[in-house]
Order: C-alpha cells, then sequence, then structure tokens
C-alpha cells in the first residue's frame, strides 16, 4: 500500500493545476488518469492549439445554480496569473477575439509546460489508470487501483471532469464518487453543443448546409421556467452561425445552448446590422426589375435569400412585391424564431452543464464541507463557462485554489 499527502483523479486542466500548488507545498501528490496521455481536452481544443484562458473572465461569464460561488477562486488566480504563467514558458499566444487567447503554434505545448512544472514540483503522474473502489478510512482516504495497487491519502481531489466528448474517455465519474460521499450533483447535461431540428424543418434547410453568418441569436427563458442559475429572462450572444445538416452550430449557438432547453424557441437575426426592410426598399426604388432573391442576396449569403424567400413564399422582381412582404422578408431574415428539438449531446459538446452542487463545497478552497479532506474541482463542479476560454479559467483557478490547502 503506497500512502501519500494528496491523490487526485484527472490529469486534466484543473488536475493538474492542483498537482502542481500541492506538490509546491511540499504534499507528496500522486495524480492518475485513465488516458495514456494527460491533458487530452487540451490538446484538441481550439483547433489544436488551446483557447486556455479569456482576458473578461468574470463570475458573469459562468452558469450554474450560484455563478457567484466561482469568483473567489477567479480573483485570486486570474487570468492575468495564468497568462504570466504562459509567459514565463516561453509560449508564444495571441488574441483571436472577443478576449480569447490561443498558442501560436500547439496546444501541447501547454500539456508539456504543466508536466513539466507538476515534475518539477514532485509530483507523481500515472496514466492508464483507473479507480476501481475509494473510500473513506480513517481521518483519509483509501483507492483501489485498476493495476491491483492500494493507495492511501489524507485528500482526495476529484478532478475528472463531466460527460462531454465520451470518445476521449469521459464519463460521470466524479459525479458518482462525490454521490457516494453524501454530496448532492445537480441535473448535468450537454453543453456549448449544436442544436438540431425535426425532420421536415431539417429536410427545408438541407441546402443551407454550409453557410455561415454573423448572428444575433437570442433565447428567452419564460417566466415559469425560471430557476435556480437559470433565471427568467433573455440572453443574447452576436457571434457566427452556421448551418449543419442536423441544424445549427458556430459560437452563437454553442453559447445559447446552454441556456436552451427542449421545448424552447431560439430567435435568431442573420443579418443583425442591417435594416433588411429599408434595404429592399431601397434597392426596389433603384431598380424594380431586380429579383427578390437576387437583392437579398446582396444582404446575406445567396443561398439563404434563396431559401427565405421560398420558405415566405415571396417571387418576382421587387417593383412586384409590397411594402407588408418586404417587411415579413425582413423579420424573416432578422427576427427568425425555431424552436430545435434537441442538441447534438454529449459527442459533441464542449463541456457538461451543471454538477457536484456548490452549496456542497467551500467557494475559497473547493473543500467539501461535510467531508474533511474531500475537494472537487473544474468542469466536475457546477460551474459552468461561456465559450471562448472561460472553462479552461475556472479549471486553472479551481484547481489553485485547492492546491493551496489540500
Amino acid at each position: 500500500m503506497q500512502t501519500v499527502d494528496v491523490l487526485i483523479v484527472g490529469a486534466g486542466a484543473a488536475g493538474m493545476m492542483c498537482a502542481i500548488e500541492a506538490g509546491r507545498r511540499g504534499r507528496s501528490v500522486r495524480i492518475l488518469d485513465h488516458a495514456r496521455a494527460p491533458g487530452e481536452k487540451i490538446r484538441i481544443s481550439g483547433g489544436g492549439r488551446c483557447n486556455f484562458t479569456n482576458l473578461g473572465t468574470g463570475p458573469g461569464n459562468f452558469l450554474g445554480e450560484n455563478p457567484r460561488f466561482a469568483t473567489s477562486a477567479l480573483k485570486r488566480f486570474s487570468q492575468h496569473d495564468f497568462i504570466k504563467r504562459v509567459d514565463q514558458a516561453g509560449i508564444a499566444w495571441h488574441e483571436k477575439t472577443l478576449g480569447q487567447l490561443f498558442c501560436d503554434d500547439s496546444a501541447k505545448q501547454i500539456i508539456r509546460m504543466l508536466t513539466d512544472d507538476m515534475r518539477a514540483a514532485g509530483a507523481v503522474l500515472s496514466l492508464g489508470t483507473s479507480v476501481e473502489r475509494v473510500e473513506r478510512v480513517g481521518d483519509g482516504f483509501e483507492a483501489a487501483l485498476s493495476d491491483g495497487s492500494v493507495v492511501k491519502a489524507r485528500s482526495l481531489v476529484l478532478a475528472t471532469g463531466g460527460k462531454s466528448i465520451p470518445k476521449m474517455g469521459a464519463t460521470g465519474w466524479a459525479y458518482d464518487a462525490a454521490r457516494g460521499f453524501g454530496l448532492r450533483v445537480t441535473e448535468t447535461r450537454p453543453a456549448l453543443a449544436p442544436l438540431t431540428f425535426e425532420a421536415g424543418l431539417l429536410e427545408q434547410l438541407t441546402p443551407l448546409a454550409g453557410v455561415a453568418v454573423d448572428a444575433v441569436v437570442s433565447h428567452r427563458v419564460p417566466a415559469d421556467r425560471g430557476a435556480p442559475g437559470r433565471p427568467a429572462g433573455e440572453t443574447r450572444f452576436a457571434e457566427g452561425l452556421l448551418f449543419t445538416h442536423r441544424g445549427l452550430s458556430g459560437p452563437s449557438i454553442l453559447q445559447i445552448s446552454s441556456y436552451w432547453r427542449e421545448g424552447e424557441a431560439v430567435t435568431v437575426a442573420m443579418a443583425p446590422d442591417v435594416d433588411v426592410h429599408a434595404a429592399l426598399k431601397a434597392a426596389k426604388e433603384e431598380n424594380g426589375k431586380q429579383m427578390v432573391h437576387t437583392a437579398l442576396g446582396h444582404i446575406v449569403p445567396r443561398r439563404l435569400a434563396e431559401s427565405v424567400c421560398e420558405r415566405e413564399g415571396v417571387k418576382g422582381k421587387l417593383a412586384e412585391v409590397g411594402d407588408r412582404t418586404l417587411r415579413r422578408l425582413d423579420a424573416a431574415v432578422n427576427a427568425w424564431t425555431v424552436k430545435p428539438v434537441g442538441s447534438e449531446g454529449y459527442r459533441t459538446a464542449e463541456v457538461t452543464l451543471g454538477g457536484i452542487a456548490t452549496d456542497q463545497l467551500d467557494q475559497q478552497t473547493m473543500a467539501a464541507k461535510s467531508v474533511p479532506g474531500l475537494y472537487v474541482i473544474g468542469e466536475a463542479v457546477d460551474v459552468t463557462g461561456w465559450l471562448g476560454g472561460y472553462n479552461f479559467q475556472w479549471a486553472w483557478s479551481s484547481g489553485w485554489a485547492a492546491g493551496q490547502v489540500c
């Protein structure tokens, strides 16, 4: 039987950060992962360049029963603190858009920085190793591992993330382990995921697959469907939108998917900076012989213009349509309300919404209030960020916070 001060289950962003910090405090640390390599989500993120944080990170960029829970950790180890580490490691980076920071070269540089720092701090990394059983024993924990060994630890850190991207080995292990220790787990669901349409609507929109626009997508939580962490009211995101063979994707859709629920609609403005009615009216006055779909095709992509006109039953030349029809086209472009039937699920979801309830944890230390020595960090916690580097920053911040005390 091996005895360590800290056993961390999960060698992702949060787990490795925690291992570094605990090791630097002189704690003996063992960190496990059932994968064959550490930081697999880091490796694939940002198209292989890792959107490692966001310059604008704050509590307002997170969802959960208590989004303010993240405030302490985010303030004590901020995006600027992580950027300093990236700079010290000599990793070149750039801001892409909306405060999103990416490596110039490769996400593997971030993984290498973390594994180098873990090694320097004395943390021992064990890959291809899973926990078969874990329980409270005395004033610590005992874990039976897949290699047949047993580890005893004074502190146990759950850092295995959520259920998103199961092909990479993601499971709900942290939730099950937390329940085993008596912690409450909120409802979990895929977040930052593409939305899907029913067959009839999908058939109409199939020709649009691959069409992209800059859009404003909004969603309103009805008053009777408001809940903790999901208050009634409107949320909107102004980012790219992509029509797919299954429905809608792109940053604006991924963002709104975290707020949307089955049975609810989303409203899309596909030319948000254009008064479509005024533009078509001006085109009509200038050249009434122009076909309606051609004029609309100067405002939105041609295939989208043709689809909108077909869906609205508008044909012919501008001179042949009245003002009411032009206003209808305006609404079809900039107030298109559609009701998705679902999302693409955990298969493509970037994160899991929900998790181990924050009222079970101390926001300063990430420690379980009812189980001394137990900590929960990263995506396993009911703290879910927007798209754009926010979830990685939560991983760094929560891992750092736990690493100061575990």
